[in-house]
């Protein structure tokens, strides 16, 4: 067994004005939201999730974007909601949230 059962990374990469990027849509906020609500789920810690942050995952015109490993899933979101349906779903139960997934020819 590995040391965490998932990491969440959100990407909170900020470019140049004008530019597509996270930072653009709250991703800070997002980080702080799911980084809460995985705790208020009892997730957190060894065994369980890490959410982590992360620089430029390459993937901006699909922001804002964060991967789940080691299932290698690509979400986005539009609000809170979002996030926590991938937190009580995919992170909680092991079931992909399909209506948030990435599409995989999104890319920079």
């Amino acid at each position: 067994m590995s040391y965490y059962k998932h990491h969440l990374f959100i990407c909170l990469n900020e470019r140049k004005a004008g530019e597509a990027s996270c930072a653009n849509h709250d991703a800070q906020g997002a980080f702080d939201h799911c980084k809460a609500r995985v705790k208020q789920a009892g997730l957190a810690g060894p065994g369980g999730v890490r959410v982590n942050k992360a620089g430029c995952l390459d993937r901006c015109a699909g922001g804002p974007v964060a991967v789940v490993y080691p299932d290698e899933t690509w979400y986005t979101w539009v609000d809170h909601s979002d996030l926590d349906e991938i937190v009580e779903s995919h992170l909680k139960n092991g079931q992909v949230v399909d209506r948030l997934v990435l599409p995989p020819n999104v890319g920079r």
